[in-house]
């Protein structure tokens, strides 16, 4: 068995960074200075799968703001981390939280404020547009750009590597 496939099979934990990775990092400001971003829906669907699956997600993100809250909220995101600059120092309290080990912990992140966390957890992975620095670590680079659906891609490969046939889809 590959040293991929071993990894992912310990994982029991998502977390997932905002822009980036469930946005194309783009911020559309509106005239009156409103801030809207994009997400995929299949993403969210992504979530729910996990979550059938006995995998929670968590997003952690450094920005804090009002959408991101709206958006974890109505895709039912097991917790919500706004405003954190070093993600990897909430490690030690997932861990315990959820009765895990790093290495029971996958982490999608693009940019160089992800690489601590991302040295540190089971399987780390980013976007096809991810920063190079991000890419030189990552276990698994997706095929497809940040916003595009990256977590419902590796929702897919943990689900099918980890469960097989025995997956619940729907």
């Amino acid at each position: 068995m590959s040293k991929k496939i071993e990894s992912i099979k310990k994982i029991k934990l998502l977390i997932s960074d905002v822009d980036g990775v469930l946005t194309d990092g783009g911020m559309y400001y509106s005239a009156k200075g409103d801030i809207q971003k994009k997400f995929h829906a299949r993403d969210g669907m992504g979530i729910a799968i996990l979550q059938r699956n006995g995998i929670p997600t968590i997003i952690i993100t450094k920005e804090k703001n009002e959408i991101v809250k709206k958006w974890t909220s109505k895709m039912n995101v097991d917790k919500l981390f706004q405003g954190i600059k070093k993600k990897e120092m909430l490690l030690p309290k997932l861990c315990s939280l959820y009765n895990l080990k790093e290495e029971n912990i996958a982490y999608i992140g693009d940019d160089v404020n992800d690489l601590e966390i991302m040295k540190r957890i089971g399987f780390s992975v980013t976007p096809k547009d991810g920063n190079i620095e991000v890419k030189k670590i990552s276990n698994h680079i997706s095929k497809i750009n940040g916003g595009d659906g990256v977590l419902r891609e590796i929702c897919d490969l943990l689900i099918s590597t980890k469960f097989g046939k025995k997956k619940k889809l729907y």
